[in-house]
């Protein structure tokens, strides 16, 4: 499959592997695959989140993931859900940080592999990519780019697509921001 990335899209790759050092996270995650993404210049993909305001924002998404992790994952969308039915996340949070510690439940961030300097990626960050392939076929395209890495992010549920919507990027907005509104549709019955 790697055969097929674009020279951007390995660098983004790369970049990923780097930003994962940078932190001292045992593996390479989504959120990796989008830092990495946000540091590309020059690609369509840089070029659309320019479009929609998110360049020069990684500290604003980097915010938004810290405080994701500290909830344990969950997102504001999660948070808000839960507190329709009347759980009070932050709550939550502040006692078990309280009894265990803070960050008690931002799991996987240690562990570094620095015996080997080996970051694996994980079953999320190889989803990405697999559903990157699916994009790119889906579009008719005999490569895969950043593009399709961005797109891949927007539309495989997680973390990652939860705080870029939160960002206004979903993945209609990207996808518009791509290929214009004329596209639109174009390429998500085989993408996903």
């Amino acid at each position: 499959m790697f055969e097929r990335f674009t020279h951007g899209a390995r660098a983004t790759v790369k970049g990923a592997v780097a930003q994962a050092e940078r932190v001292g996270a045992g593996s390479v995650t989504e959120e990796h695959l989008l830092l990495a993404l946000l540091e590309q210049e020059g690609s369509r993909a840089s070029f659309a989140l320019a479009a929609l305001g998110l360049s020069g924002r990684g500290a604003s998404l980097d915010a938004s993931f810290a405080e994701a992790r500290r909830r344990g994952g969950l997102t504001k969308a999660d948070t808000e859900a839960l507190a329709g039915i009347g759980i009070d996340v932050d709550t939550v949070v502040g006692r078990v940080e309280g009894a265990h510690g803070e960050g008690a439940l931002a799991a996987g961030r240690s562990g570094r592999r620095w015996w080997s300097g080996h970051r694996p990626f994980t079953p999320g960050a190889k989803t990405i990519l697999e559903r990157s392939l699916r994009v790119a076929l889906g579009r008719g395209d005999r490569f895969i780019g950043e593009e399709h890495l961005l797109l891949a992010l927007t539309a495989t549920p997680g973390t990652v697509a939860d705080v870029l919507a939160e960002h206004g990027a979903t993945h209609a907005t990207v996808h518009r921001a791509l290929y214009g509104p004329e596209a639109e549709g174009q390429g998500y019955a085989k993408a996903g």
